[in-house]
């Protein structure tokens, strides 16, 4: 299994009226960790002839940030695909060692050419899980 992290920081405009990071930035920012993840780690074939779309988000809200904070995401892939879908794991900890996010997005991949569901090959499984 091979993991990825990154750093975000909430600017002014990813706070809400209750000044913490609005839950719909935590989604999009399990959206571009994941993101991140598949365009440092796949080959540019890859890249050019599928992409990834969300079936599925579990999320759990643990605590939250304020303006300012930054908080490192980490996501990984624990299992193998199954069929055209594979679970993606998530976890944004914050500056004081505390987890403030976690889940699981269910992602399906996409053949760009014909825009339809496919069985992730197992080249293109290999560089997250280990295969």
């Amino acid at each position: 299994m091979t993991g990825f992290t990154r750093i975000f920081r909430a600017t002014p405009a990813d706070i809400d009226e209750l000044g913490h990071v609005n839950n719909a930035v935590w989604v999009r920012w399990v959206q571009e960790l994941a993101v991140a993840h598949w365009e440092a780690v796949a080959p540019a074939a890859h890249r050019a002839a599928y992409v990834w779309v969300v079936t599925r988000h579990e999320i759990d809200y643990r605590g939250n940030l304020a303006e300012g904070e930054e908080t490192v995401g980490e996501t990984w892939v624990p299992h193998p695909p199954r069929g055209a879908r594979f679970d993606r794991h998530f976890r944004f900890t914050g500056a004081d060692g505390r987890v403030k996010v976690e889940g699981t997005t269910t992602w399906a991949l996409i053949d760009r050419a014909s825009g339809r569901l496919m069985r992730v090959p197992r080249e293109v499984a290999a560089p997250f899980v280990g295969e």
